[in-house]
């Protein structure tokens, strides 16, 4: 069972998008585990203070190490559980680091607000900083629920079929194929006949001959990283 700590000043807005849907079906199904942890309750003072102002000058607050700390070892209780950081200076996040985190089954991920934390905290308890991209949220509340999607996802049973994610863009290094459903026939536009024929390994195909083009035209950068031959990806896009 996948199972994720999440450290945050605001529970309440985690727990309202990973307690519902598909994630908030799996936690109430046993298949996956999902903490909120109030930084505040381990404040120092009877204020719940989590912030200070940053020495050496400069405009905002950080966060302070102490209650950080608190919250960490009341979580790990000596024990080393894989802790992450969301932070704009981290490695971006793809597909391959949410399989990466899944294989852990424990994991702990940190939000920082303000103008970020103490490196101290960072130093002594933060094993990777992880970024969702090349811009700067408020809070790592948004990109904590990302990645806890993308990661709880792939448990197996909590989606109908592993087939539901398997298939979709960035797992196997490609982008998703376009879909189609009901009517036939929309505004003029007809679904591919393919899709329609039944034929199921033409349909397989046609699939990947479409991904390989979506990936090669939007995404040159995941286009030349397949494992695939040239040789075979020409085939493929010939046919």
């Amino acid at each position: 069972m996948m199972k994720i700590d999440i450290m945050t000043l605001f529970p309440e807005a985690v727990e309202a998008v990973l307690g519902s849907s598909i994630i908030g079906r799996g936690r109430k199904a046993g298949l996956l585990e999902i903490n909120t942890h109030q930084i505040r309750d381990y404040a120092i003072d009877r204020h719940g203070r989590t912030d200070d102002y940053p020495y050496g000058g400069g405009k905002g607050m950080l966060m302070q190490c102490e209650p950080l700390y608190r919250c960490h070892s009341d979580i790990v209780k000596g024990q080393h559980i894989h802790t992450v950081m969301m932070s704009a200076q981290g490695i971006p996040f793809d597909q391959g680091k949410a399989k990466e985190l899944l294989a852990r089954e424990h994991i702990i991920i940190v939000c920082g607000h303000y103008e970020g934390i103490d490196r101290r905290f960072i130093d002594e308890c933060v094993d990777e900083e992880i970024s969702l991209g090349d811009f700067v949220l408020t809070g790592g509340e948004i990109a904590a629920m990302a990645i806890s999607d993308a990661i709880c996802r792939m448990v197996p049973g909590v989606l109908a079929e592993d087939v539901c994610f398997e298939d979709e863009s960035h797992y196997n290094g490609l982008l998703e194929y376009p879909q189609y459903t009901r009517p036939e026939i929309w505004h003029g536009v007809r679904v591919p006949e393919v899709l329609l024929s039944g034929h199921h390994e033409n349909i397989r195909k046609w699939r990947l001959k479409q991904s390989l083009m979506l990936t090669k035209e939007r995404r040159p950068d995941m286009f030349e990283k397949l494992e695939m031959s040239r040789e075979e990806i020409e085939k493929i896009l010939k046919e």
